[in-house]
This record gives C-alpha cells, sequence and structure tokens, in this order.
C-alpha cells in the first residue's frame, strides 16, 4: 500500500496524482489522508467547539474529496480509501505509514512559508517514515525518461540501488548512478596513502561492485555509470534535471548517527527539481 498526505494545498494534489501514478506502477491499493487537529478529529469537543470540530471534519472530507477526484483522473483503476487522522501532521502520517510501502508528501503544505524550498511536514517525515518518502515537486517540464540513482559507498547504497533499478524497470525507463567524490586526503584516518594509489580507478571500481549482478534481472534496463569528482549535491542537483525521479539514501557516508537525515539528503529535498525518493536504510 501507498500512502499520501495531503491538505488542500496545489502541491498535495500533484502529490496525490503522482501516488496514484506509482500505485497503479505497482499495483498496490492507495490511501489519501488528511490530518486534522485530534480534538477535532475525536468528536467529543463540547459546545462552541463542537461545532469548530464538525467544521473542521467536513473541511477535511472535501479535501479527500477532491485529493481522490484526481486519483481517479491520474489512475482509475487503483483501490483507493480515505482517512482522516488525528494530530499534528508529521507524527500523524508517520503512524499511518507504519506497514506501508512508501509514503509521498508534497514539499510544501497550506502553512509553509513564502520562499521555503522545503514545508516542515516533507522535512519531518522524511527523517522519520518507516518506510520509503517521496517527496513530491512539480516538475517545470516533461520528464525525460530516466531515474537517478546517488550512490557514496556508504551501507545504504544496495537498498538505494534495489529501489531505483525497480522504479526504472516499473517507468520502462533508463537508469543514472551518479557517485560523486572529493579527492582523498592523504593520512584522514587511514594513514599515509601509496604514492601510486589513484582514487578515480579506486571510486571508478566501487561503482562497479555495487552494480555487479544487479543488471541481470533487468536485461532491458539502460544503465549508466557517471563518476564524477564534484560535491554530491551539485553533481546530483545536475544530473537529476529533468529526470522522472532522484533517488538517494536517508543517511550518506560519514554522517553522524544522531542525525535524521543525512546533509546531501537535506539539501537535495530543498534544492531538487523533481520529485526525490528518500530510501530508509537496513528495511
Amino acid at each position: 500500500m501507498i500512502v499520501v498526505g495531503v491538505d488542500g494545498s496545489h502541491a498535495a494534489l500533484e502529490a496525490a496524482a503522482w501516488a496514484a501514478r506509482e500505485a497503479g506502477l505497482r499495483g498496490v491499493p492507495l490511501r489519501v489522508a488528511n490530518a486534522i487537529p485530534a480534538w477535532a478529529a475525536s468528536g467529543t469537543a463540547q459546545g462552541r467547539y463542537a461545532k469548530i470540530a464538525a467544521w473542521m471534519r467536513d473541511g477535511a472530507d472535501d479535501v479527500l474529496t477532491t485529493a481522490v477526484g484526481r486519483v481517479r483522473a491520474e489512475a482509475p483503476e487503483v483501490p483507493v480509501d480515505t482517512a482522516i487522522l488525528a494530530g499534528d501532521p508529521r507524527p500523524a502520517l508517520i503512524e499511518a505509514s507504519m506497514g506501508a510501502d512508501l509514503l509521498v508528501v508534497g514539499n510544501h503544505g497550506l502553512g509553509g512559508f513564502r520562499g521555503l524550498l522545503l514545508g516542515s511536514v516533507a522535512h519531518g517525515v522524511a527523517g522519520r517514515a518507516p518506510c520509503d518518502v517521496v517527496v513530491v515537486r512539480e516538475p517545470s517540464a516533461p520528464p525525460r525518461g530516466e531515474v537517478v540513482a546517488g550512490i557514496d559507498g556508504s551501507a545504504a547504497y544496495a537498498r538505494v540501488l534495489d529501489f531505483a533499478f525497480a522504479e526504472a524497470a516499473l517507468r520502462g525507463a533508463g537508469l543514472r548512478v551518479v557517485h560523486a567524490y572529493s579527492p582523498l586526503e592523504a593520512g584522514r584516518g587511514v594513514g599515509p596513502v601509496p604514492d601510486d594509489f589513484d582514487d578515480e580507478k579506486a571510486q571508478v571500481r566501487m561503482v562497479a561492485e555495487a552494480l555487479a549482478g544487479r543488471r541481470e534481472p533487468y536485461p532491458d534496463l539502460r544503465v549508466t555509470e557517471e563518476v564524477v569528482r564534484r560535491h554530491p549535491v551539485e553533481a546530483l542537483l545536475q544530473a537529476s534535471q529533468g529526470a522522472d525521479l532522484l533517488v538517494v539514501g536517508s543517511h550518506g557516508h560519514g554522517e553522524f548517527s544522531g542525525l535524521l537525515l543525512g546533509s546531501v539528503t537535506q539539501a537535495l529535498l530543498h534544492h531538487a527539481t523533481v520529485p526525490v525518493a528518500v530510501v530508509r536504510a537496513g528495511r
């Protein structure tokens, strides 16, 4: 099942449309969810608050009806149901996504401040949801038929590649695997670097080893390898221009264990111009 969070904003409707297409490709049902305050959702409010609560529930029903209409227009064959969630949308969506294959949200909600690149809900669920998360941003042009995956040699690369291969195959798109690296600093935790050490060859070999055996289940999938000496945020933003989807891990190599999202992933969520899939490590 895929869960998509909506709030009546344009970005949320774009997320619902993306989630509907994804559910159709995967052949899974879709749940459309909207969160309102717990006291309004419970139906136990008294006096004048009962009228406000009823108004909020009616508003949630309208939001869900509009979103389901968008879903039906995009993928009429997808089974869809709705849910009114109680409480702050971030923990509510995280709880609603327990057991789901994917949680989808828009990059902005109704409460977002103009000028912010990423809404608080999108940022909150991308780092905490128990499943993979896709943050949808309306594309400026039709996608070019390629999924881009960013890998960095960390333990998370296997799930990132699994997700990216499957998504590219579902879409009949190509797959571009991008590994960006900085020149190796001699003596940084590994001792002196031998004079004949070739950093570029080592990086290319790492990517080849990461891809070993992954092409066989997808014989018709066009895979492009891109190894560049550049900051990963810059490299991935450029590589993903016009792509169908950018796939990254929730944490990268060298990130602090206490962080909910790696710094590269956070930057990409803010600045990428295409939908970004944040793949959870260790699922």
